[in-house]
């Protein structure tokens, strides 16, 4: 149904193009580089044949497909971003296509010994016989969300030229910044006019996901007093110790790599100091609202605490809120679970249902009034150098993204 090669060029034309984010602009996006693939992909939408597709000045992009009902049906929506993260490299890309895997180690990089292997990666085994794409070692890849975008396009083309395939109105939507918490900032989801979308941004074939971590960003900064060192007894505050004390005394098992489905965390991200001055970056994460609340409270008091030993204010905690766990919005809708899963379903696909141990898009835009669930884009190990991912679930997730247009527009009961 789908041509394999045609997918893979079109993702490769993506990936290859440099759009990381960047969390210290105030702009948006936050990088000139982001117009780059977003001016493409607004010219390739309408080479396809989309209608209304249209750019707005911080490079969110929209467009419709009509319906080809005679119907009233729901009118949904499909979502991804373009941008990569600035936690590692996007630039110069140079992808790898891996033919008919054999299961075994694949070298990266020969010259750097880099390998990507299923004795630590164990979800390669999975794809034997299949083919990946993969990087060469010393840049991430793009899958998350590149591939998200290469099957939403890939979608709306095969429906344009299968017109014996009924659906709805379809609305698709591409945003910059997602990798740095801003993708939804400035979406205009009056101006999408979906009764629901989805996220196609989820990693693993079968992920269909409606619950995400309640997350918050924490800025601790410590002060302290310098003194020449010879002279420093008594007098010397030493704002690194401080911020020593505030890590240690935080739950050490309570971080993500001591932690897995549902169980919340501090993560520690950054740190910077000296004497006078120790600032620390942490993310506060946890599924359960209550618990959600309770993290951010640990860190205040820790605050508190710590401030009352030394008589005055030398730790101050900043906590701000980044998104909520999108179950709230969505079980009420829950039939827009149950659709994408019978899809999934109807080809063949076994569902895996679960929390995203992270945030998409479309938590934020499920409060913003736009219920959009989380659906796999196929790849592995997203945000590094071993991030992979097979092409045969690419094409799977563009036959869901068919059916879910499908079975919205002919089920009897879809509201």
């Amino acid at each position: 149904m789908i041509q394999k090669k045609h997918i893979i060029d079109r993702f490769i034309s993506y990936v290859t193009i440099d759009t990381e984010s960047d969390p210290e602009s105030n702009t948006t996006p936050s990088t000139k580089k982001q117009w780059d693939l977003a001016n493409k992909l607004v010219e390739e939408l309408k080479t396809i044949g989309l209608e209304d597709v249209t750019i707005d000045k911080n490079a969110y992009i929209m467009a419709t497909l009509p319906s080809n009902v005679d119907k009233e049906v729901p009118t949904i929506g499909f979502i991804s971003h373009f941008d990569t993260t600035p936690d590692f490299t996007g630039a110069n890309v140079k992808p790898q296509i891996i033919e008919n895997y054999d299961g075994k180690d694949i070298v990266l990089n020969k010259s750097e010994n880099i390998i990507l292997s299923p004795d630590y990666f164990e979800d390669l085994k999975l794809y034997t016989g299949q083919t990946l794409i993969t990087t060469d070692g010393t840049t991430l890849l793009g899958a998350d969300d590149k591939a998200g975008i290469a099957e939403i396009v890939t979608a709306m083309e095969y429906l344009i030229k299968h017109p014996e395939i009924k659906h709805g109105k379809i609305r698709v939507g591409f945003t910059p910044d997602e990798e740095i918490g801003r993708g939804a900032h400035k979406f205009d989801v009056q101006k999408f006019a979906a009764d629901w979308a989805y996220t196609m941004d989820g990693s693993q074939i079968g992920e269909l996901e409606y619950e995400n971590f309640n997350a918050a960003g924490a800025v601790v900064t410590i002060k302290g007093k310098i003194v020449h060192p010879g002279y420093a007894k008594g007098k010397m505050i030493n704002s690194m110790y401080i911020a020593q004390d505030f890590i240690n005394s935080l739950p050490r098992m309570e971080t993500p790599e001591h932690t897995s489905d549902r169980e919340g965390f501090f993560h520690l991200h950054n740190m910077k100091g000296d004497v006078e001055e120790t600032q620390l970056q942490y993310i506060i994460r946890d599924h359960d609202k209550e618990h959600f609340e309770a993290r951010k409270e640990v860190m205040r008091k820790l605050a508190i605490e710590i401030n009352n030993q030394h008589n005055k204010e030398v730790v101050k905690v900043e906590i701000k809120d980044q998104y909520y766990n999108m179950r709230e919005k969505v079980e009420p809708v829950m039939h827009i679970v149950d659709i994408a899963e019978k899809a999934m379903k109807s080809i063949g696909i076994t569902p895996m249902i679960k929390p995203i141990r992270g945030g998409t898009d479309g938590s934020q835009l499920s409060y913003m009034g736009l219920p959009c669930p989380n659906i796999f884009a196929g790849g592995h190990n997203f945000h590094g150098r071993y991030e992979y991912v097979p092409v045969e679930s690419m094409i799977k997730a563009v036959e869901v993204i068919i059916k879910i247009a499908e079975l919205t527009a002919t089920e009897k009961n879809t509201n």
